[in-house]
Parts: structure tokens; C-alpha cells; sequence
């Protein structure tokens, strides 16, 4: 019968491939037009409505399109709308992703949000209250000066109207006199006054220029009723400019005796460039355009006074501009109104005046100290500015480093390493990539030196496994099977047959101590003395001793080997057999009834190769020879310990009792169906666990006893 050996397992899995490393972090690169067009909602929409807008326009130009073309062409406009938007939007989303893909502009824009854009806005909030605080107090000082034009007014009113009370007889002399000595006391020639006689009891006496409107003829109804007289601010179309107005101061008192009203004086002190000038020397502030509101609202006017500034707004003077709201009386009714007043400023000039109040002295400490307090700032400011941008370049500066490294690695290149300039958590992880890459540079490296030993280990075991005896073993009489599984790429496990001349053949399995090269060339050695002893020493005995004597003298001291050798006489159908320390024999005769064990022969022997002193004569001593008569269907089982010694998840041994059952239950099965059942009863019961030691076994049985002859 054909002897045949088991397949080799497969050998441990390469080393696995590095992965490819990660695309770099990048802007995502925007879709091509033509994809953004036909491929998105938004460009399918765009389309859609942009057909239908060039058909509506088809139709306008022969006729009027139908209602249902106009209802298309609005929601034509709405879709165009919307598609844009989104398309504004995209490409607002895709310039931030590539303006802030690094890392320092992103620190950058982030620290101008945090430091400076708050710092800006306090200055600007400060630049606006301090604004609105000089245009209050413009239009305050303004207003005051002015009202302190009407009280003049009045003055003069009511001196003239006292006088004219004493001596009505004296009214154009007093008249006259009050005009001239008032324009003289006030330096305002501009002052005009007019006496109107109760109910033309009297003449009418003008005194003045009276260059801004006419002098009064009577007096409205609604003044009569007012007790000592009126005060007030009128409204009169402006004497060089008809669109524009100007003020006037008005007062009006009663000029009365015992017997009753006399009549009225009048005094008017219009708001002339002599009188702007004055206020501007008292206030600071200067007067310009006057506007009016029909409705006499505080908002009407300010529009009024816009549209009336038809020479543009100063971009100077901007900041130095304001608004007085005065309210009004028109003459004929009475009416209430509003009036707006354009005023400009000097801050210099208005700060002065204020600071009037307090010493000149103080009053420069204090504007010192501001600008000095504003000086700190500012240079605090630009401090901070400065830091923060060289704390975010020597940010992002470690980050690139960090960054072209990772590109390096990608790229394969590991000897990069980054250069350390700091001592702080980035030097640190700078520091860190640099062990890295050094430590993947060697791994790399033995996973290189790995990968040829693996190769050298499979080249050895391809010359292990051709040690291993190859071809059919030709045999009448006699079937013979055997498997060799090493545990590693290389194993200290060895079987082998030597023909012994006619009808003679000798079987030999053997464990060397210990599991891969070592063992391996141990087992290599072994053969060569097998071979070579095998055809001197017929005797089992005798050619173990010799083995053992040679191999003590070569062997380790920290290695022996186990083995049964074992001589067939296919003439005279008798194994002659003997055992140095390797594992028992298990022998089936034929004929065993069902249930019964096989036997496990175990004649009394000890290892091969110990270097201890008297181990060689101990060996002789123990070593015992044995003999079986061979029957036709015996069959017999030569193993090594990695059959029964095979564990499970559990670190329970399959055991000789259990291989002993095996043969027995099914031992009348052909020597390769007998091999195959005793390997899936050693991978049920080991499973999932791993194979830790190397298997080998033989197994014999006798077919015929009769004479045969050997054929290797």
C-alpha cells in the first residue's frame, strides 16, 4: 500500500501591509461647473426657471403671454432667486473653508475677535458718547445764548413799553431812542422796533432797518389776550435766499395807562451773520441753515433742513456738527411749530468754555492725564497685537513643522525629524513625532529583518520537510501512513524508514528537545546517523546505544532527544522494537473484541544525548528491547507528544487513553481513514486554540502475513 505524509500547514500570515496613510486635510475642492449644474437641485432649478424666463420673454415679443406664463415667469423669478442664494451661498462656504483651512489665520481671525474688534468697540462707543455729549452741549450753549437774545429783546420791549406807559404823548421819540440805545448797548444794528396803536388810536412808529420782513401793521387777536405781552421765536423766509428761513427773536409787551392800552411795541432781533458771529464768540457755536416743518414736528424739520443743505454735508465738519430744535410761533395764528437750526463746533473750543468752571490749570492736568490714559492704552493695545500675532506664528510655525512631517511620513520618508525650538507642549509633541517616526523607522526596519528570516525559515522548512522520507513506501503485506505538522516554520519532530536489506525494514520517529531551528538541525543531524547506523546495527538495542553515544558528545547540554525505533522481519512477520524515553507504542492485535483498549507498550528506556556524568551507563541499563509477533490486521501506532499533549481553550490534554480508544473503536478501518479520524478528533477537541507543539505520527497495518518484499 502507498504511504503518503499530510500536507504542510500553512505557514504564519505575512506581515500585514501599512496602511495608506490619511489624505491631508485640505479645502474641499469645489464640483465642476458642469456637475453643479446638472447634478444639484440648485442648478437643475437655475435651468428650469432661466428656460422658462427666455420662453416668456419669446412670447412678449409678438404678444401679450397668457396668465398662466405670467403666474410661470413669478415663480420663474422666486426658483432664480432661490438657486443664486444657494450658489452665494456655496461659494461663500468654500472661500471660508479655503481663507481659514490654516491654522494661523484662523488664531489670527481669532484673536482679532477677541482682542481687537471688543478693543475697537469701546473706542467707538467712547468716540460715540463722547460725540453726543459735544453735540448735546453744543446745542445746550447754543440755545442758551439765543434765549439770552430773546430776554434782550424783551429788555428793550418792555423799557419801551414803561416809558410810552408814562408819556404816551412821547411814543416815536421813545421809540427811537430804545431802538438806537439798545443797537448801541448790544452792538446788534440789526435790532428793529415798531409801536402799533390800539385800535388806530394813534400813529404807527417804526424804528430800525426792518431788512428781514415789514414792520408789523396791527397786532394778531390771539396777542391780545396774552396779559403783559409775548416773547417768542418767528420764522421768516430769508432775505438773500427765498427757499431758506431765518430766525427771529420777538417781543411783544403792552404799552397801557390809566385808561386803558395804548398800543403795542414790538421789537424783532433777526439771527443775521452779525448776531451769528456774537453767539458764536459767547457759545462757541455757530448757526447755520433753519428749517421749518409743516406739521411743526422735531423729524420733519431735520428732513426739511436736509433737503434744504443743498451744497452737500462737510465730510469735515461731520463730526463737528449738530442740531437745536426751537419752538416757533407763527405770527398771524398763534400756531406752535418746530424748528430745526444746522449748528457746528469747535471740541477744542467747546472743552475750553466748559472747562471754564474749574482752573486753567486743572483743567490741562485733566486733559493731560486722559491723552496720557488713552497713550497707554493704545500702546498696551499694540503691545498685545504684536504678542498675540508672534504667539500665534510660533503656533502655527510648530503646527506646519508637525504638518510637513506628517507629509514626509506619508510620502515614506521617516528619517525627518522636526527641529525643537521651544520648551513648551509643542516642543513636547514635536519631541513625540520625532520618537515616533524614529520608532516606526525601526520597525520598519525589523519587520524587514523579519520578513527575511521568515524567508529563511521557509526556505528551512522546505529542506526540513525534504528530510522527511519521499514517495510511496512499496510494501505487500504491510500498509503504512504518517503526517509530519511542525507548530512553528521549522520543527524538532522526525520519522523516517531505512530498508535493511531483504524483507527487512527499520521505522524510526523521533522529538528533539525544544521547537524551531535548533531542534530542526538537531533533527538534520540525527538523520545523517540514522542513515549511516541504521545499515551497521540491526538490533534496536544496540543501535541506540551507539546513537546515544555519539550524540552526548555533540548535543547541547541543555537538549536531548526522545525516540522508538523499531525493526520489521516481513519474512518472519516480528517487530523488534525499543523505546528511549519517547512516548508508548500503542498496538491493536487483530481479533480485539469491540470495547477492549489497545495496548500501550512502554519497554523501560531513557533520552538520548544527556552530558551528565554516568549518564551513558544509566542509559545501557534502562534501555530494554521487546518483541511482537505480527498478525494480519494488527496495527500499530508510533507518535510523538504533540498528539497527545494537544490542549484546548481549557488547557486539557487530549491524552493517551482518548488516542487509545481512538484506535481501538476504529482500528478495522484502512491506515489512511484511521489517520483522518484521529486528526478530527484532535481538531474538535482542540478547537480554537493554538497548535503548541509539533505532531507526528505513523501508523502501521499488517494486511497479509506473508513473505513480502521491500520496495522503497
Amino acid at each position: 500500500m502507498a504511504r503518503r505524509r499530510v500536507a504542510d500547514t500553512p505557514a504564519p500570515a505575512r506581515r500585514r501591509q501599512a496602511l495608506p496613510a490619511l489624505p491631508l486635510p485640505a479645502a474641499d475642492a469645489p464640483p465642476p461647473a458642469r456637475d453643479l449644474l446638472l447634478r444639484s437641485w440648485a442648478g437643475r432649478l437655475f435651468i428650469a426657471a432661466a428656460a422658462v424666463k427666455l420662453l416668456v420673454a419669446g412670447v412678449r415679443l409678438f404678444a401679450e403671454p397668457p396668465r398662466f406664463l405670467a403666474l410661470l415667469n413669478t415663480l420663474s423669478t422666486l426658483g432664480l432667486v432661490v438657486a443664486l442664494g444657494y450658489f452665494v451661498f456655496r461659494l461663500f462656504m468654500l472661500v471660508k473653508r479655503r481663507l481659514l483651512w490654516r491654522v494661523r489665520r484662523k488664531l489670527i481671525l481669532s484673536y482679532v475677535f477677541i482682542g481687537v474688534v471688543p478693543a475697537l468697540l469701546i473706542a467707538a462707543f467712547g468716540l460715540v458718547g463722547a460725540l453726543l455729549l459735544a453735540m448735546n452741549v453744543s446745542a445746550y450753549m447754543f440755545k442758551d445764548g439765543y434765549e439770552e437774545i430773546i430776554r434782550d429783546a424783551a429788555t428793550l420791549a418792555e423799557a419801551a413799553a414803561v416809558e410810552i406807559s408814562r408819556t404816551p404823548a412821547g411814543v416815536e421819540q421813545t421809540i427811537v431812542r430804545v431802538q438806537q440805545n439798545g443797537a448801541a448797548a448790544f452792538n446788534l444794528p440789526s435790532i428793529s422796533m415798531a409801536f402799533v396803536p390800539e385800535q388806530a388810536a394813534g400813529p404807527r412808529v417804526v424804528a430800525g432797518p426792518w431788512d428781514h420782513l415789514s414792520a408789523p401793521e396791527a397786532t394778531p387777536a390771539w396777542l391780545r389776550t396774552r396779559g403783559s405781552g409775548w416773547n417768542g421765536t418767528i420764522v421768516v423766509p430769508h432775505p438773500d435766499r427765498p427757499d431758506r428761513r431765518e430766525l427771529v427773536a420777538r417781543a411783544v409787551r403792552h404799552a397801557a395807562t390809566p385808561k386803558g392800552r395804548v398800543g403795542q411795541v414790538i421789537v424783532d432781533i433777526p439771527v443775521d451773520g452779525v448776531l451769528v458771529d456774537r453767539l458764536q464768540e459767547q457759545t462757541g457755536v455757530k448757526a447755520g441753515l433753519v428749517a421749518l416743518a409743516a406739521t411743526g414736528t422735531a423729524s420733519e424739520s431735520v428732513e426739511v433742513l436736509a433737503r434744504a443743505d443743498d451744497d452737500g454735508p462737510d465730510p469735515a465738519s461731520f463730526f463737528r456738527r449738530s442740531v437745536v430744535f426751537f419752538d416757533t410761533t407763527i405770527w398771524d395764528t398763534g400756531a406752535s411749530g418746530r424748528a430745526a437750526v444746522s449748528v457746528t463746533y469747535g471740541l477744542g473750543d467747546l472743552y475750553r468754555r466748559i472747562a471754564q468752571a474749574q482752573s486753567e490749570a486743572l483743567s490741562l492736568a485733566f486733559l493731560v492725564g486722559l491723552m496720557f490714559v488713552a497713550g497707554m492704552f493704545l500702546i498696551i493695545q499694540i503691545a498685545a497685537l504684536t504678542m498675540g500675532f508672534a504667539l500665534a506664528r510660533s503656533i502655527t510655525s510648530s503646527i506646519h513643522e508637525l504638518f510637513m512631517g506628517t507629509e514626509r511620513v506619508r510620502q515614506g520618508d521617516f528619517t525627518h525629524r522636526i527641529e525643537i525650538h521651544t520648551k513648551d507642549q509643542l516642543g513636547e509633541l514635536a519631541g513625540s513625532f520625532n520618537q515616533m517616526t524614529g520608532s516606526i523607522e525601526n520597525l520598519l526596519q525589523t519587520a524587514a529583518e523579519k520578513k527575511r528570516m521568515e524567508e529563511e525559515l521557509r526556505i528551512a522548512r522546505q529542506i526540513q520537510m525534504s528530510l522527511l522520507p519521499r514517495g510511496p513506501l512499496e510494501m505487500p503485506g504491510l500498509e503504512v501512513t504518517a503526517l509530519c505538522v511542525p507548530a512553528r516554520e521549522v520543527g524538532g519532530d522526525y520519522y523516517d524508514f531505512f530498508p535493511l536489506g531483504y524483507q527487512k525494514v527499520g521505522v524510526l520517529i523521533a522529538d528533539v528537545s525544544g521547537k524551531g531551528t535548533s531542534a530542526a538541525l538537531y533533527m538534520a543531524e540525527l538523520k545523517g546517523l540514522m542513515l549511516s547506523l541504521s545499515q551497521i546495527h540491526h538490533s534496536p538495542r544496540e543501535l541506540l546505544l551507539e546513537v546515544n553515544r555519539i550524540l552526548s558528545e555533540n548535543l547541547d547540554s541543555r537538549s536531548f532527544i526522545t525516540m522508538s525505533y523499531a525493526v520489521l522481519d516481513l519474512q518472519r512477520w516480528v517487530m523488534t522494537f525499543a523505546r528511549a524515553g519517547h512516548t508508548p507504542l500503542i498496538y491493536l492485535p487483530a481479533g480485539t473484541t469491540e470495547g477492549r483498549d489497545a495496548q500501550v507498550l512502554t519497554p523501560n528506556g531513557m533520552v538520548v544525548g544527556l552530558r551528565i556524568d554516568g549518564a551513558a551507563a544509566k542509559f545501557a541499563e534502562l534501555l530494554e528491547e521487546q518483541e511482537i509477533r505480527l498478525q494480519t490486521g494488527d496495527v500499530i501506532v508510533l507518535y510523538t507528544d504533540g498528539i497527545t499533549e494537544a490542549m484546548n481553550a481549557a488547557q486539557d490534554l487530549f491524552g493517551e487513553s482518548r488516542l487509545s480508544r481512538i484506535v481501538a473503536e476504529h482500528g478495522h478501518l484502512a491506515s489512511g481513514e484511521l489517520r483522518e479520524r484521529i486528526l478530527r478528533e484532535i481538531e474538535a477537541f482542540v478547537g480554537s486554540a493554538d497548535q503548541h507543539d509539533d505532531m507526528t505520527m505513523i501508523l502501521m497495518k499488517i494486511e497479509r502475513a506473508e513473505a513480502a518484499r521491500v520496495a522503497v
